[in-house]
């Protein structure tokens, strides 16, 4: 099998690879080759010294002919500029994410004409896609059934990408899936243009030991889910079988989303890590910022994402322990001074740690 995955040095696309690499089997089949197509490649990349990966260097529309020198069994979709830079920028965000996926799946198509499989075909669309508008509120919880209304360019693009991809596979060209992923906290690495970049920020810089800004109101609901469960339910979408208590029809999957105030969060990462780590952020409401992520909806009916087995996060705490996990590299002597206190005090008193 060979497997393509755009935006593959890319933060989760990182996760996507060391995933496949780990498991070595994608659908029940061995993978055999694994195309990491990105614009930037980081020097030394141990995943690009895998003997199982073949890098794809520079911009994806100039580069579909080696994407496709050979039949591609499967692509996942993950290269797109992000929300913030969509709407500083409208040409950027149409060219990066609408024209650059219509190009992807008509190379797609392509090989289907040309004999060869339509490829299993993943695409990352966004909670962006939903937005309030005031002749048609959004419902208190939102299902795949919501009617996506977005109220950002990075949202209006990455709707308009969905509906590309279940006209593409309506006509058989590839079998399109689609998974709407929530915002990804905690985020390791630099920071990004992201709206929603500070819902990573406001805990990742802090457990740094770096100051941070929460541009929105601490009483703003979000939907999150971790990095692990957002590689998990990629992974599932692309594997799922089609039919009756999998994946039924042709809608979208919302993942599974944790729903929390950006308060919770705060409350959160001074009870883990302790006052001196919380005080580090301040909160300077920008209304550009929240505009936009104040438009997205914070609670989802997960019924779809159940039936392939996604659960959503137990807890942003669990959230923010998986981060110290996965990146103790990251987490300044402070903050593991608190860790470590309320490790030991919640073990002594007898709370869970």
């Amino acid at each position: 099998m060979r497997v393509v995955i755009t935006g593959g040095f890319g933060f989760l696309g990182q996760r996507v690879a060391g995933a496949l690499l780990e498991r070595r089997v994608l659908c029940g089949v061995p993978v055999d080759r694994l195309v990491l197509a990105d614009r930037v490649v980081p020097a030394g990349s141990p995943l690009a010294a895998d003997p199982l990966v073949e890098v794809v260097h520079g911009d994806l529309r100039e580069r579909l002919d080696e994407v496709f020198a050979r039949p591609v069994d499967v692509l996942i979709h993950l290269a797109s500029a992000v929300s913030a830079e969509c709407e500083a920028d409208f040409d950027l965000g149409m060219r990066a994410n609408l024209d650059t996926t219509r190009a992807l799946l008509d190379a797609a198509r392509a090989q289907s004409a040309a004999s060869g499989p339509p490829p299993r075909t993943v695409f990352s669309s966004s909670v962006a896609v939903y937005g309030f508008d005031s002749a048609l509120p959004l419902p208190p919880v939102v299902s795949e059934s919501t009617l996506p209304m977005p109220r950002s360019s990075y949202g209006a693009q990455k709707r308009i990408c969905e509906q590309l991809v279940a006209e593409y596979t309506r006509r058989g060209f590839v079998d399109g899936r689609v998974a709407r992923l929530m915002t990804v906290s905690v985020r390791a690495g630099r920071p990004n243009a992201a709206a929603s970049g500070f819902l990573s920020g406001i805990i990742r810089e802090p457990l740094a030991g770096l100051p941070a800004v929460c541009p929105v109101s601490p009483d703003l609901r979000v939907a999150l889910a971790s990095p692990r469960r957002t590689v998990d339910g990629i992974l599932r979408v692309t594997e799922a079988e089609r039919g009756p208590g999998a994946l039924e029809g042709g809608l979208p999957v919302n993942l599974p989303a944790l729903t929390v105030t950006v308060a919770e969060m705060l409350d959160t990462l001074r009870r883990v890590a302790g006052d001196a780590v919380a005080d580090l952020v301040t909160v300077a409401p920008d209304p550009a910022v929240e505009a936009i992520v104040g438009s997205w909806p914070a609670v989802f009916d997960n019924t779809r994402a159940t039936a392939l087995g996604l659960r959503p996060d137990a807890s942003f705490e669990t959230v923010v322990r998986a981060y110290v996990e996965d990146h103790p590299e990251a987490v300044a002597e402070s903050a593991r001074e608190g860790l470590r206190r309320r490790v030991t005090g919640g073990a002594r008193d007898g709370r869970h740690p």
